[in-house]
């Protein structure tokens, strides 16, 4: 990318909706409560033949403090610092307020590129507010309407003089790719190597207030993601590149999920709809529990819903440095997984303290491990094998006296594992059989805690005349229609 842009401004002036217009995605959440956006987003910016890397930040307010909003608006002056090129947007049609004259100042000393965008100037009452921007004495204002794309060939002609001056920067930088989007290819035989063009793609999920985005820091190594005491404070589903320990990983800092019943505020169900598209993206999830009140219902569901989107799932105890009886706790919290989540029965159990960093290390190795399970293999001769030895010591059922026959067993796919057996009447096949192959899998193949997905077809479905009427041939209709002896 030849240079870096950050997007700033006061709330609600439509900074979210023309980051998604210039990445060409809705990754951003929008909505017209103002202060939606609170964390950095980065995506890659697309403006006629420009490349650019593009962040969306924090709505600027007049608060300096520790308060949540002393915070995020810490975030965005350290984004600004970042970036290469500010462009500072204000709204048209309310004029310039004296919290943009305030933030015009900051920005004169902090960035050496600012260009001024005046938003939600479609129409003839935006006039007023587009003349007034000359007084914030940071040159022509460029006129914007993010909302219908109006102006992008303006911004284009702006931008274009310093993307030059950047270039030459660009070929020794590089920007991290973080759109919720993934590569969706087809299986391979064996498992994908995690690589810096496509990482390993792990989501920490959990309950609002569990540590998500404190571990994240402090795998990254710094105050990337906004933090603090209050419950709720992500939003958006932020993706970071990185290398842990030497793996490349993207890893998605996503908002807590609380009960759908609880669930009230529009903003809030846009982050956990964000937060559940970045399950379905991710290879591994790592269920991030609060270790002062692990296994709520929540937890359960959160990780049942992992299970069930086929993702390779590793459980996460955070807040291990409060904990006084370690031992004991650990044992208890064994026993809870085992009873209350059987559905993903070996599964790695680590505990972690994202305040102090202890367990990362276990936590990257369970990670890497599960991910590992869930791109295993098993060759066809082997599952064969194990069938006749599963069928001999505990063989199907005889529904109305007719033995329920299993001629052999295949892999289909990985990424989970997905096997299918070839069988007479399968619909008459019970539940608690299937999952008795299922954990005879896990066990003999050593495949723990990776959802596994087991089909039984009938070899009949291979007929093509199957279902079909049996018909006389015309020939012999024609015979049949003559009266006999007319």
């Amino acid at each position: 990318m030849s240079f870096t842009l950050a997007i700033v401004g006061r709330p609600n002036v439509g900074k979210s909706t023309l980051f998604n217009r210039l990445v060409g995605k809705r990754l951003a959440l929008v909505d017209d409560q103002p202060g939606v956006t609170r964390d950095l987003r980065e995506g890659v910016g697309r403006l006629g033949d420009l490349r650019f890397t593009v962040i969306d930040t924090a709505g600027l307010e007049d608060a300096t403090d520790e308060s949540l909003q002393g915070r995020m608006r810490a975030l965005t002056e350290r984004a600004v610092e970042m970036a290469d090129i500010c462009l500072f947007v204000i709204d048209a049609r309310a004029g310039v307020l004296p919290a943009d004259e305030v933030f015009a100042d900051i920005l004169r000393r902090k960035s050496a590129h600012v260009i001024l965008a005046a938003n939600k100037a479609e129409g003839a009452a935006a006039d007023p507010g587009v003349l007034e921007a000359y007084s914030l004495g940071l040159g022509e204002p460029v006129r914007l309407s993010a909302e219908h794309g109006e102006g992008m060939a303006d911004l284009h002609a702006v931008l274009m003089p310093l993307a030059d001056m950047f270039e030459a920067r660009a070929a020794d930088a590089e920007a991290p790719e973080t759109d919720v989007a993934v590569d969706e290819e087809g299986e391979t035989d064996g498992p994908r190597l995690p690589t810096r063009e496509r990482p390993l793609q792990v989501a920490v999920v959990g309950r609002p207030n569990a540590g998500k985005s404190t571990l994240i820091n402090t795998v990254l190594g710094e105050d990337r993601l906004l933090t603090g005491p209050e419950a709720g404070i992500t939003r958006d589903a932020i993706s970071l590149s990185m290398d842990w320990l030497g793996t490349p990983v993207r890893l998605f800092d996503t908002a807590g999920m609380r009960k759908k019943a609880k669930v009230q505020d529009k903003v809030e169900k846009l982050s956990v709809a964000d937060g559940l598209r970045a399950v379905k993206f991710a290879e591994v999830v790592v269920v991030l529990l609060d270790g002062q009140i692990p296994f709520e219902q929540q937890d359960l569901r959160i990780a049942d819903l992992a299970e069930r989107e086929g993702r390779a799932v590793v459980v996460a105890v955070n807040k291990w440095d409060l904990e006084t009886d370690r031992q004991g706790k650990l044992r208890e919290l064994k026993e809870e997984f085992a009873r209350l989540l059987p559905q993903l029965r070996g599964a790695p159990l680590v505990t972690v303290s994202a305040k102090t960093g202890r367990g990362l290390d276990r936590l990257h190795g369970a990670v890497l491990r599960a991910h590992e399970v869930w791109n295993r293999r098993v060759s066809t001769a082997r599952l064969n094998r194990w069938l006749a030895g599963m069928l001999e010591m505990h063989p199907p059922p005889a529904p109305g006296g007719r033995r329920i026959k299993l001629r052999y067993i295949t892999q289909v796919k990985t990424r989970p594992p997905g096997f299918v057996v070839m069988c007479s009447n399968p619909e008459k096949l019970p539940e608690s059989y299937r999952r008795y192959l299922i954990n005879g899998l896990r066990e003999d193949f050593d495949m723990p805690g990776t959802p596994i997905r087991l089909t039984f077809r009938s070899q009949a479905d291979q007929n093509p005349y199957k279902g079909r009427t049996k018909s006389t041939p015309s020939r012999l209709r024609k015979h049949l229609g003559k009266k006999p002896y007319a």
